[in-house]
């Protein structure tokens, strides 16, 4: 983001990797340290979002084709966007967002068979310029990540949503697709292991986050002398 703006960090991966717990815990740890911070979530997270996450989870629109679904995503991403994130950012908030654009890319365009450049048109047209400043990865192989989110359904008798109940193979070539976004752009994207435990992965994840704020904060510090 530009210079005097806030912080955009998205968590991606794929099933049971663990980005609720974690994005939850660098909350914390954040707002500890005294960081303003807003935690929000994809699909969803404004009211015109969670209007349509309803849909796409269920799987209503799945009869209507992947095409569909992804279009229905961009528009709950713009609207997500426009109310909560740009504001957020503007009065230079840290946001922290659970899945975001590269889901999109990785659900809809790798395993949904859509054109690269369909999908890249439509995140240009959903995002509108606000694209995150890190990318935390959280990885591990599918079999591992589909047992955890068993796990967590049968211990919150919740049933599996539409895409934790396709088949493992599916699940294997998003997770190759999330590291293929990484390798392309390892400047934004960070791969942390998920295998690890809950308290390592959390150390490594704010390591990589504060040194994005540094230089947000040297900033603010020059700025600060100059008053």
């Amino acid at each position: 983001m530009l210079s005097g703006t806030g912080l955009l960090v998205t968590f991606e991966g794929g099933e049971g990797a663990g980005k609720s717990t974690q994005i939850r815990r660098l909350a914390e740890a954040l707002r500890s340290k005294g960081y303003n911070v807003l935690l929000t979530r994809e699909p969803g997270g404004s009211p015109g979002a969670e209007a349509v996450r309803h849909v796409l989870l269920s799987g209503a629109a799945e009869s209507f084709g992947t095409r569909m679904e992804a279009i229905l995503f961009a528009a709950a991403r713009n609207d997500h966007v426009e109310e909560v994130i740009r504001p957020a950012l503007d009065e230079g908030k840290v946001v922290l967002c659970d899945r975001f654009m590269d889901s999109s890319r990785v659900y809809q365009g790798v395993t949904g068979n859509l054109q690269p450049d369909f999908i890249e048109t439509l995140q240009r047209v959903a995002v509108d310029g606000v694209v995150p400043d890190c990318t935390l990865i959280l990885d591990l192989p599918a079999r591992a990540g589909l047992a955890r989110a068993q796990r967590r359904g049968v211990a919150g008798d919740v049933a599996p949503d539409r895409f934790e109940k396709e088949e493992l193979d599916t699940h294997e070539k998003r997770r190759e697709a999330f590291l293929d976004i990484a390798a392309r752009e390892p400047e934004r994207c960070h791969v942390v292991d998920a295998l690890q435990t809950e308290e390592a992965l959390a150390t490594e994840i704010l390591a990589i986050v504060e040194q994005r704020l540094a230089p947000r904060n040297t900033q603010k510090m020059a700025e600060a002398a100059h008053e």
